[in-house]
């Protein structure tokens, strides 16, 4: 297990990349739960191990529609739980943003039919870019590129979902979408949305500090006390885990905003601990010592 003071934020979309590697004998025990959130709507959560980001799944008579695939090493997997439920192909594959535990499965679904839909920062970094990988960025097929690509939103009409797909600028990346299922009122955060830890927010990938908050200010607004969240990572939700989460978020940013303005350096803020009344949030890649450097780093880039 790599050591929680060797790791760099920077580093953590590759870490998350290669925990398949890291552990090939425990890949195949990954398996995916299947919660029914609504009639025709699923969420996929994997057990056992690494599973990648949760997984909506969108069944009925006009199609199937899959948010986020998962790491490449558990396709398998995630296509043999989704065909305990619906056994028609799937016809479009939503990618939350371009991290490889959410798009990982492109080139498989694509050979298998499947439209890639996300935004345009999606599709622009991994030509420009590649999939970054342990090894450094590897060249991302074609097989790989969304090919439906949208700025602001795109609205699918189907299954008798209305299904809003947003984008929300500088969040956790800067290709983000949320896919509000509003018939369902069931929403789709990505990774816009760690349920009860601390978030990632990737700045080298064009996330914010403030952007995060705001995006998830702007999911809160759109849902209810009946709301089901998808989180990225985490137990499906409600709107008060995510109210939960922005107070956190501002808490913890005022926290650390104050030490800065009385001019202590990192190495100060870091000595006081002021996230100590979060402790419970931090967890194997963003650690309270993590959760303060993004902070740091959020409000000294801005």
């Amino acid at each position: 297990m790599l050591s929680r003071t060797l790791v760099s934020l920077a580093a953590i979309p590759l870490i998350l990349l290669a925990l398949p590697s890291m552990a090939q004998d425990a890949a195949p025990q990954v398996t995916f739960k299947t919660t029914e959130l609504a009639p025709g709507l699923h969420m996929l959560e994997g057990v056992g191990g690494f599973g990648g980001g949760n997984v909506g799944l969108l069944i009925g008579e006009d199609g199937v529609v899959l948010v986020d695939d998962s790491f490449p090493p558990h396709t398998e997997q995630l296509l043999a739980a989704i065909a305990e439920v619906v056994s028609e192909p799937i016809d479009f594959v939503i990618n939350t943003h371009v991290h490889g535990d959410h798009l990982g499965g492109n080139s498989a679904l694509s050979a298998q039919g499947s439209t890639l839909v996300a935004h345009d920062n999606v599709r622009s970094r991994l030509v420009k870019e590649g999939m970054p990988t342990p090894d450094g960025p590897q060249p991302a097929g074609k097989e790989m590129l969304p090919v439906l690509t949208f700025d602001d939103a795109v609205t699918f009409h189907l299954n008798g979902q209305e299904s809003y797909v947003f984008h929300v600028e500088h969040a956790h990346t800067d290709g983000d979408a949320v896919i509000h299922f509003r018939t369902a009122n069931v929403i789709h955060a990505g990774d816009v949305f760690f349920n009860g830890v601390f978030p990632f927010i990737d700045m080298d990938n064009g996330g914010s500090l403030d952007g995060y908050i705001a995006a998830q200010k702007r999911i809160l607004e759109m849902a209810d006390d009946e709301s089901k969240i998808i989180p990225g990572h985490g137990p499906l939700a409600t709107s008060a885990d995510l109210k939960a989460s922005i107070d956190m978020l501002e808490s913890a940013k005022k926290a650390v905003g104050g030490l800065l303005a009385e001019g202590k350096s990192l190495d100060q803020i870091l000595e006081a601990k002021p996230l100590a009344d979060f402790e419970s949030q931090s967890w194997q890649f963003i650690t309270t010592e993590r959760m303060i450097r993004q902070l740091h780093r959020g409000l000294t880039s801005q």
